[in-house]
């Protein structure tokens, strides 16, 4: 069966629908049969027996399934596997839990959406995920992660100058954005002297309205360039907010910038995996303490089991210190006791960093060529490690975490 060659004059997007649910086909059918502009090709059935479909002149494909049928699942994987990137897929499925999440994060498909969909929601989901990048060269966006093992690593700190290395590591700056997820004791604005703007309340009772407009206006800017997403602190609220507003969030965040550093929380939310998943580097970060190092090892061996094949954590040692005639730690033992996963040990420099923090500026500015700055280049920026800030190479490919949803 062959879907979508034929191209109507004046239609500017075509969208195929699976589907053996009579409803949500009337519901499709009435949702796009509107506009002239948009050309619909439903077909029905089961995805099992319909996975062979050609699909090369659609903008985006719609599978309506049941995510708790393995037969439909696995012929899922085998449509995404053999389409590749474009045109990107769409799951609409009424069966949903935590194993459903898992599986679809893993297939990356490009969104899904849980019985009754709103048509409006429908429409926004397939525009959005159907604007095809300009040509296959296009780049993602490189994605940071920092997650403490202990509480006082200094997260912040690392995360902060990160985001700043990555803003000034190609000329002309890149696109970077520092997200801060600690919605209850978040540093990042306060780190950088500026005003938080995020209010996650305002969006979660309508998550839809979360579009770029918006989040310009939720955007926090530093006189460096920097974007930072960061929420006002709640010291004596607990919040869990609905997993669904926070990976919106991230993954519009994640369409409109070339780098992107998430400061994590050391509390483990329902979102956690799927900004874990969605990570190109993911660095946990500990102290030189042999509870500091026990944590970390949990850590890893935590999120190895919860993420299988997906990102390794790497263990960044923070305030690093060894001197001639210590009795305390040393560097043998961190690699002994955390093994191949330990990446990089960052020296102390308290002055230095407390400094940055009062004044809200990059360590570069107060003391060019720091060593904490050098120790970062080179774990953050290997292939520049040598060259100046402004010498880094091109900014990496283009990333969405709209397939990390949990």
């Amino acid at each position: 069966m062959r879907i979508g060659r034929s191209v109507t004059p004046g239609v500017q997007a075509r969208v195929v629908v699976l589907t053996a649910d009579q409803g949500f086909e009337e519901q499709v059918r009435g949702t796009f049969g509107a506009s002239s502009q948009i050309g619909l090709d439903v077909v029905k059935g089961r995805l099992v027996e319909r996975e062979q479909i050609e699909v090369e002149s659609a903008s985006v494909v719609v599978a309506d399934l049941d995510g708790g049928d393995e037969a439909e699942m696995q012929a899922l994987e085998r449509l995404v596997a053999r389409i590749g990137s474009w045109p990107p897929v769409v799951v609409i499925t009424q069966v949903f839990d935590e194993a459903v999440a898992r599986r679809l994060m893993q297939m990356r498909v490009a969104d899904f959406l849980v019985k009754p969909v709103p048509p409006v929601e429908l429409v926004q989901t397939c525009a959005r995920v159907a604007k095809k990048p300009a040509s296959t060269d296009s780049a993602e966006a490189q994605i940071f992660t920092f997650l403490p093992a202990v509480g006082g690593a200094g997260v912040t700190t690392l995360a902060v100058q990160t985001a700043m290395l990555l803003l000034n590591s190609a000329p002309g700056k890149t696109a970077t954005c520092l997200v801060d997820l600690d919605f209850q004791h978040g540093a990042c604005a306060d780190y950088l002297d500026i005003e938080p703007r995020l209010n996650l309340g305002e969006i979660e009772p309508r998550p839809e309205r979360l579009d770029r407009q918006l989040l310009e206006v939720m955007l926090s800017q530093h006189a460096s360039g920097l974007a930072v997403v960061a929420a006002p602190n709640s010291p004596a609220e607990m919040r869990s907010f609905d997993p669904d507003v926070v990976t919106r969030l991230l993954d519009l965040v994640s369409s409109n910038f070339d780098y992107v550093v998430f400061d994590m929380p050391r509390t483990w939310f329902s979102w956690t995996d799927s900004v874990l998943l969605g990570s190109n580097k993911l660095f946990i970060v500990t102290e030189t303490t042999v509870p500091g190092l026990r944590h970390a090892k949990q850590l890893v061996e935590a999120i190895r089991e919860r993420l299988g094949d997906g990102p390794q954590p790497q263990v960044v040692i923070n305030r690093f210190e060894q001197k001639l005639f210590s009795a305390g730690l040393r560097r043998g033992d961190v690699e002994q006791a955390i093994g191949e996963a330990f990446v990089a040990s960052i020296p102390n420099h308290y002055s230095l960093v407390r400094e940055a923090i009062d004044r809200g500026v990059p360590l570069d500015e107060i003391k060019p060529g720091n060593k904490i700055t050098v120790q970062l280049r080179k774990l953050i920026l290997p292939q520049n490690a040598g060259k100046s800030a402004k010498d880094g190479a091109a900014p990496g490919r283009k990333f969405k975490l709209s397939w990390a949803r949990s």
